[in-house]
């Protein structure tokens, strides 16, 4: 036999084992412990199926065309999702039961794609994105509701008028109708600050911040100064989140016992309600979910409720701590604004924020992440509810992604916080779910074996922190464009894709405020 002949032979053998010890680890991936994944839902296996539900999509397109809303909006709502991804939205829809699942929002009729980049970075932050979905301009990296004409951290830039973004909360206000906002994080934190501050640090949320940068906090008031003095920020109506701490001083503790973090010896949730008083309005402040049971919604024209010394607590630990007893959620807060700024008859701008849904990403939190979001759709479908498709615009978005993506091949029945059983070059599992970068390294790679062997056991823990291919103490954003939901007037603007600007533009045309109230063909 000639040697070429030979070589053929053994190529075709090797072939043929390479294809067998192939399609034995493919029936081994499918069978697991020798039997197949069932099939989800047995319907899908037929050609009608699909063919029935293309038809039902088709019928309702059709009708949308059909009804659009060209109604003036009285009433806005803006969700801000902080950090929510497309990959959490999709990842959100296996929690909610399947892939095939719609997480509450992706049922309004229109969607489109925001791009979220700053003037100075392409991954953007909390701050520079407030002021363009709020405001309509683009700024730089840590600023807030002031143009890219001021540097970050410029103690004087932000106090010049010519260098503030007027937003949609200072529109309303002018135009009649009432502003508020709601939120799981500090209300001075960079997304509810773009609701009412122009700063040029986002972290300058008490004066303390401020002396620490050099600069004069008469200067450069701080945020929380701001929302207690400032224009917009004392008109707020309502205004429903944590942070405590940096309305009151650090030689005085709040009603759980924290000391504040001022150093002016102000204390600034007094004078709110001093404010108040002066002006012979009815206002209520309120600590804990009792005290907002106990006030009258229907009679009150100022509500400040501050929560938590710093941030609310994740939605699921509130349940798993039973906490929730005494903190309020996501949804109870926005149906306690809706009440209260439906009072006025010209209509109403409010901002709510899913906070959490950002912090649990930045620790690899990926189960957090996704609880909070299943609770932040409550919260909007709380608010469709409460309102009217033919008077109210409702916007969902977020103002960043995360660098969380979904990985491998898992079956439909899979959990999406568990493992892929995916062949891997080093015969080791790998999570569903994982980060670019992040803590979560500490989960994956140990100095003495290497890539870590993960279990179930370990990914059921609360606490686990997901998988990163790179080491940081605090996982990056990601620089996505993100998705937007719109439902009611003038929802049709927000379907294709566009600046993040065009947000603030858009709401401001439907509702007939602000610069863009009348722009025609």
């Amino acid at each position: 036999m000639d040697r070429a002949l030979i070589l053929l032979l053994l190529c075709g053998v090797a072939v043929w084992l390479s294809g067998s010890a192939s399609a034995q680890r493919d029936h081994q991936r499918k069978s697991g412990s020798g039997e197949p994944h069932p099939i989800k839902h047995e319907e899908e296996q037929k050609t009608q199926y699909w063919v029935a539900r293309a038809q039902e999509t088709l019928h309702a397109k059709l009708a949308e065309t059909q009804a659009v809303h060209t109604n003036v909006a009285k009433n806005v709502i803006m969700f801000l999702g902080d950090g929510m991804s497309v990959h959490t939205v999709t990842a959100t829809r296996n929690l909610l039961g399947d892939s095939a699942e719609q997480v509450y929002f992706e049922q309004f009729p229109y969607t489109g794609l925001s791009k979220t980049y700053c003037v100075n970075r392409q991954v953007a932050d909390s701050a520079c994105t407030a002021t363009a979905y709020l405001g309509g301009v683009k700024g730089n990296y840590g600023t807030i509701g002031i143009n890219a004409n001021v540097p970050r951290y410029s103690c004087d830039g932000a106090g010049k008028v010519e260098n503030q973004v007027e937003g949609i909360a200072q529109w309303a206000q002018e135009a009649g109708k009432d502003a508020g906002l709601v939120t799981t994080a500090r209300v001075t934190h960079a997304s509810p600050a773009g609701v009412y501050a122009h700063i040029a640090d986002r972290n300058w949320e008490n004066d303390w911040e401020v002396t620490k940068r050099s600069c004069d906090p008469e200067q450069a008031p701080d945020i929380a100064r701001q929302l207690v003095e400032g224009r917009v920020g004392k008109a707020l109506k309502v205004v429903l989140g944590g942070g405590r701490k940096q309305f009151i001083n650090t030689t005085v503790n709040d009603e759980e016992g924290y000391p504040g973090y001022r150093t002016d010896g102000r204390h600034l949730i007094k004078e709110w309600l001093a404010d108040k008083r002066a002006s012979n309005v009815s206002a209520n402040y309120v600590w804990s979910r009792k005290g907002l049971s106990l006030v009258d919604l229907d009679k009150t024209e100022y509500l400040l409720g501050l929560f938590a010394n710093c941030h609310l607590p994740y939605n699921g630990d509130r349940a798993r701590n039973r906490s929730q007893l005494a903190d309020p959620s996501l949804s109870e807060l926005t149906e306690a604004a809706i009440r209260v700024l439906q009072r006025n008859e010209k209509g109403f701008f409010l901002f709510v924020e899913g906070a959490r849904i950002d912090m649990a990403h930045h620790d690899t939190y990926a189960r957090r992440a996704l609880e909070d979001t299943a609770e932040f759709a409550q919260a909007v479908q709380k608010a469709r509810e409460m309102t009217s498709e033919e008077d109210t615009l409702i916007v969902v978005t977020a103002d960043h992604a995360h660098t969380m993506s979904i990985n491998g091949y898992p079956y439909r029945d899979q959990e999406i916080f568990g493992l892929t059983d995916d062949d891997t070059d080093d015969e080791l599992p790998y999570t569903i779910l994982s980060y670019a970068n992040g803590p979560g390294y500490k989960s994956a790679y140990s100095q003495a074996q290497g890539r870590v062997h993960l279990t179930e056991k370990l990914t059921d823990k609360t606490d686990f922190q997901y998988p990163t291919l790179v080491p940081l103490d605090v996982e990056s954003h990601g620089g996505d464009d993100v998705a937007v939901y719109a439902s009611g007037p003038f929802a049709q603007f927000f379907s294709g894709n566009y600046e993040q600007t065009n947000i603030a533009a858009m709401m401001g045309r439907a509702a007939g405020i602000g610069p863009y109230a009348n722009v025609q063909p």
